[in-house]
């Protein structure tokens, strides 16, 4: 069992279990966290306030922006905090009316850069403009005529300014929007076009893409569902978007019935895409759904889930002991920041905090916790726009997604696989290994080996179907395929990193790799067929199989040639070859091993990928077989499922660990 961690909070407040039976978490606890973090920005804020420069490396645009970053950021922590307790918070609208007035003043020694010189302050000036609507009557009205002048003048810059189109789009939209209530100018040309852009960001089942790729992480829940519902609190009676609005709100109802089941019982969000360090930004889409009105989850159920995401960090010492969001996943991490990431840009996790802007008498905070989807059982879900299977266990708490559909690419592009979109597979439990010696495919992979061991890529794969299928003792398995070429890519691994994979400077391409996944529980049985091609470029070489990337203090392993498994802090992985009792064609000789190595992953100072691999060329036009184990338990044997065919036939049975059966048809391949 993946244990549920003690809230710090916890320490100097009691749960309520009555009115919160999971988390023990109150709206009490809520405000205590944002104390602690507003607290823990004080030490590092500048004499007029107008920029808070937390400690560390400059970021990639220098200490100027990283100081507006550090008060832009907690601003809209503030914000929430005055605009659900306007009565107790009277020191944070001193506090940050006076850095407004620093930060906007063009002749002040602490001025802020504007958006028309430098491009993340576009993105700060959201964060602002939001922080002021939310306080209008608290901080906007009281302000003097002339910081009111210079904030309109600076926040004005963003107009005609080009936007990358992206989730940016909508940093514009709130600012301009802002402007236009308080009297600023604005361009409704600029409101159309990135409004237009935005449209086009939708998706099936209320999924958005972050832009024209397959791009599909917490930026859905935490950017695109979070300002469209800022947006709305901006408009005045009478405004041209109600059909707009009515289908963002229809997105966001069937958005969260997809983002509820993908939190782990002990809170944690996937750890899956870029920007990881904005943490319990995740619970963002939760405190949107509150704030919007939604019906598709409970207020209940919308606590519970927006809490026990931030208790999970606060309790793994995010923030630190100083109250300080520290670049990481529970503690410090360096190497989970991208190259735009400053030390003033975690507390964009302020946006998981929005739901303190609700006063205390609303019903997100006064109905009683219902529980995650996973603590009342068992779960499957296919989803549609990501490539998703969901498979969550309620035994041990874990969420995995098995993914056909995902890369930061597009069908047919070439690029490195990133290993936060690329990976075959992201838990609640396990990270990808993303230490800069370690990021050729290895683990949650099926790669090709060229002669000198180097493994292919999996990006600009061909995504095919999801479905669910009948399992003999009435529940279900998950079903999902993909194929593409192997690619060897050369790349500047020297480039910004932004998260998703860099472009290919030089492609090598191989034979072509077919996939299909059958998922049940914590048990995922892949099957892998090879076609080779007549213009391959790279001779056929091994085939590997790498699992899931468990990560803790100590690691325990187990090996034979046809098996291995890892166990690290009571998470199991296990790769298992599965031989097909029913195909008497010879297979080729195998063997495994678990790679072991430090500081791989956020999650703790040893990391264990086990492994499986053909020695020797891989056996072509067949269906070989995998078992892909990630669970809660500690010891290192396991009870792999069996297959069951009919050499030439595509159809296949399983026999899984608990004896129940799931029948399936292979996809055909050319």
């Amino acid at each position: 069992m993946v244990a549920l961690l003690t809230a710090r909070a916890s320490e100097t407040l009691a749960l309520d279990r009555t009115l919160s039976p999971s988390t023990g978490w109150t709206r009490r606890h809520w405000e205590d966290l944002a104390d602690r973090l507003l607290g823990g920005a004080e030490p590092f804020t500048s004499p007029r306030r107008a920029r808070i420069l937390f400690p560390g490396a400059p970021g990639g645009y220098g200490s100027d922006i990283d100081g507006l970053e550090g008060f832009a950021r907690t601003f809209m922590l503030a914000a929430f905090r005055i605009a659900g307790d306007p009565a107790r918070t009277g020191d944070l609208v001193e506090r940050y009316a006076a850095g407004l007035a620093a930060g906007t003043d063009p002749d002040s020694p602490e001025r802020w850069p504007r958006p028309d010189e430098v491009d993340q302050a576009k993105v700060e000036a959201a964060a602002i403009a939001i922080g002021l609507h939310l306080t209008r009557a608290e901080l906007w009205d009281r302000l003097d005529d002339r910081t009111k002048r210079t904030t309109i003048d600076w926040l004005a810059t963003v107009i005609g300014q080009p936007y990358p189109p992206i989730n940016w789009v909508w940093f514009r939209i709130v600012v301009e929007e802002f402007l236009r209530t308080v009297g600023g100018p604005f361009s409704e040309a600029d409101l159309e076009e990135d409004l237009a852009i935005a449209d086009g960001f939708f998706r099936e089942d209320g999924w958005f893409a972050d832009g024209g790729t397959r791009a599909y992480d917490h930026y859905t829940g935490w950017a695109l569902h979070l300002y469209p519902v800022l947006w709305r609190t901006m408009l005045a009676p009478g405004h041209p978007h109600q059909a707009r609005l009515d289908r963002y709100d229809a997105h966001l109802d069937r958005y969260l019935e997809d983002a509820v089941t993908l939190v782990g019982a002990n809170g944690s969000p996937l750890v899956q895409g870029r920007s990881l360090i904005y943490r319990f930004a995740a619970a963002a889409p939760f405190w949107a759904g509150a704030m919007a009105g939604s019906t598709a989850l409970s207020p209940g159920l919308i606590r519970r889930a927006a809490s026990g995401v931030v208790s999970h960090f606060d309790a793994a010492g995010a923030p630190d002991d100083r109250g300080i969001l520290t670049l990481g996943w529970h503690q410090e991490w360096r190497q989970l920041a991208q190259s735009y990431s400053g030390p003033g840009s975690p507390y964009w996790a302020s946006k998981g905090m929005l739901g303190l802007a609700l006063r205390a008498d609303h019903p997100v905070w006064t109905a009683i916790e219902e529980p995650l989807p996973i603590e009342r059982g068992d779960v499957l879900r296919t989803v549609v726009a990501p490539g998703w299977i969901v498979s969550g266990t309620t035994a041990d708490g874990v969420v995995r997604v098995v993914n056909h559909g995902t890369d930061h690419a597009n069908d047919g592009v070439a690029q490195r696989d990133a290993p936060l979109y690329a990976r075959l597979g992201y838990s609640t439990a396990t990270a990808p290994v993303l230490s800069a010696d370690a990021r050729d495919p290895f683990d949650g992979s099926v790669v090709l080996l060229d002669a000198e061991g180097v493994p292919s890529h999996r990006s600009g794969f061909t995504r095919g179907g999801l479905t669910t299928l009948p399992t003999s003792d009435g529940s279900a398995t998950g079903r999902a395929t993909s194929s593409g070429l192997a690619r060897w890519i050369d790349a500047d691994a020297d480039g910004p990193d932004h998260g998703h994979g860099h472009a290919a400077d030089r492609t090598r391409a191989g034979a072509r790799i077919h996939l299909c996944s059958a998922v049940r529980g914590p048990w995922e049985v892949r099957f892998v067929r090879v076609v080779p091609g007549a213009g391959d470029e790279v001779p056929l070489g091994a085939l590997r199989v790498g699992g899931w990337t468990v990560s803790g203090r100590d690691l325990a392993v187990a090996t034979d040639p046809t098996s291995a498994v890892a166990v690290a802090d009571g998470v199991r992985s296990a790769v298992v070859a599965l031989p097909d009792e029913h195909d008497p064609l010879p297979t080729v000789a195998l063997r495994s091993g678990v790679r072991d190595l430090d500081d791989a992953t956020p999650l703790g100072p040893r990391s264990g990928t086990p492994w499986c691999e053909t020695d020797g060329p891989v056996r072509t036009d067949h269906w070989h077989a995998f078992a892909l184990l990630l669970d809660g338990a500690t010891q290192p044997g396991v009870d792999a499922p069996a297959i069951a065919g009919v050499a030439g036939s595509t159809a296949r049975t399983i026999t899984w660990p608990d004896g129940a059966t799931t029948s399936l048809d292979l996809p055909a391949s050319h």
